[in-house]
């Protein structure tokens, strides 16, 4: 069979990515913050690309431009100063501070002048610091403090110790008594309880410094603590032959210690989220309104725009550079205002499919997918999907993503509507939060109550949910002694 080429027509339909094409999604799905670092970037690389200022963006008033064009019209008076002293001025206290002047620079004290307590913040001690500070004070000898600093640089930040005595040993070639004697120092630092290897010995330490060593507060701890977490307090009185009272007087012992005793000196920073969609209610009506705060308004340098135009002597490659810039920093825009007007219609269409929400809150929100929003607004559900991805919404029921109004549906007893999964959470806690603390709802009970209530909900989904929102099971909830 012989070989030969051929060349033939064929049509076919592809999708391709163009670089505009794929900047324009990539943009979707930023976030705000990451958005605004990759304008800065671009305006670094781009010099077609530069920021409008704030004065340029403000339209002026007709009688304020007529002012200004009178105000230039009219002619400029020659003004005139009149020096006259009085005849009682101190010329002694002048000249002395004019000779002193010197002494000091004019920019002396200048940073005490400008800043001010309000505007100074103190760095938060975190647990590693606050505890070297006090092995450095303590009246330890070098050897102890060596073994001190190594126990401390293995304490996570909830206070415990997260390595082994054995590991110790072998890292500071030093005896066992030597390392426990400098743990239990380290035991009764601040904050008390630091250092131990779990929860028990942690509230243990913490007994034994306020003298509770040997009463029932450290007997429930030692030998009862599964039936105090199941709240059988009955049983533990039986056990140790005491009365139901003294048991929860060490209950309300107990519950006062810290577990996690390095939780003040946790040094993360909070991460305060900003919205990328303002809904505001006006009368009868929701108002939207787009975040732009800190995002740059970009322009194309007019300079570059000239040059181009005029027939100079440009080089060949000077003019592609220009026009390559140029053809760049316009998809830019046009990309930027592309993702602004997305989000504007998809948070327009949750507003419309949600209006309940908005009114009434949580309780009253309505089953909604991607599908419904993408449908609305004639777009793909991809987009939406990339519109809704860490994206924020100021609603009047507190900051919520986007992607809290996608849930599913539960059918309703009558079968005419669903109602959405987040609504029966919000219904769950309701019904929990009214019950009787002695007499709890069992999640059978609480199936009844919803089913009342024209949702009809399954029992596992129930105990599902509640697991969800970290609600115990009705026999923990349980509480007939308070």
């Amino acid at each position: 069979m012989a070989l030969e080429l051929r060349q033939s027509l064929k049509m076919v339909q592809r999708i391709i990515m163009t670089p505009q094409l794929q900047q324009a999604i990539k943009f979707l799905q930023l976030s705000r913050l990451e958005l605004c670092q990759t304008v800065n970037h671009e305006m670094e690389i781009n010099p077609l690309l530069e920021e409008v200022p704030g004065d340029e963006t403000e339209e002026r008033l007709p009688e304020e431009e007529k002012k200004e064009e009178s105000i230039k019209e009219e002619p400029l008076k020659e003004v005139t100063i009149k020096e006259t002293l009085r005849d009682d001025f101190d010329w002694e206290a002048y000249i002395s501070e004019y000779n002193t002047a010197w002494a000091s620079s004019p920019n002396e004290g200048a940073e005490d002048r400008q800043q001010s307590f309000e505007n100074l913040i103190s760095p938060k001690t975190n647990l590693y610091s606050h505890l070297m500070w006090q092995l450095q004070l303590s009246d330890l000898d070098e050897v102890q403090k060596e073994i001190g600093r190594y126990i401390i640089g293995n304490i996570d930040s909830d206070g415990y110790l997260k390595t082994s005595i054995d590991n110790i040993i072998l890292s500071t070639h030093r005896s066992r008594e030597e390392i426990l004697k400098v743990l239990d120092i380290i035991h009764e630092l601040d904050p008390v309880g630091v250092g131990a290897k779990d929860t028990k010995e942690c509230l243990l330490i913490q007994l034994r410094f306020q003298n509770l060593m040997g009463s029932t507060v450290e007997k429930i701890l030692t030998d009862h603590l599964k039936q105090l977490e199941k709240k059988r307090y009955h049983q533990i009185a039986k056990n140790l032959e005491v009365s139901l009272e003294e048991v929860l007087n060490a209950v309300s012992v107990i519950a006062s210690l810290e577990p996690k005793p390095g939780r003040f000196y946790n040094d993360e920073e909070t991460i305060y989220i900003t919205p990328d969609v303002y809904v505001y209610k006006m009368g009868d009506e929701f108002r939207i309104v787009l975040n732009d705060d800190g995002l740059p308004k970009l322009r194309i340098s007019a300079f570059y725009k000239e040059t181009l135009v005029k027939k100079d002597d440009l080089s060949r490659a000077t003019r592609e550079y220009i026009r390559d810039k140029l053809k760049s920093a316009s998809w830019l825009i046009k990309s930027i205002h592309q993702r602004q007007k997305t989000i504007y219609k998809a948070t327009e269409s949750i507003v419309k499919l949600q209006k309940d929400f908005f009114e009434f809150g949580a309780a009253h929100l309505k089953p909604m997918v991607l599908r419904d929003v993408a449908e609305d607004i004639q777009m793909h559900e991809s987009t939406i999907s990339r519109v809704m991805n860490n994206k924020y919404m100021y609603t009047p029921f507190g900051v919520l993503e986007l992607k809290y109004f996608l849930n599913s549906g539960i059918q309703s007893v009558d079968g005419v509507d669903k109602v959405a999964s987040l609504s029966v959470k919000e219904r769950l806690k309701e019904i929990i939060r009214a019950e009787d603390k002695s007499k709890p709802f069992s999640d059978q009970e609480i199936v009844n109550i919803l089913k009342r209530s024209n949702i009809d909900i399954a029992r596992r989904t129930v105990a599902k949910y509640r697991e969800m929102l970290r609600i115990l099971p009705s026999n923990q909830r349980k509480n007939t002694y308070r």
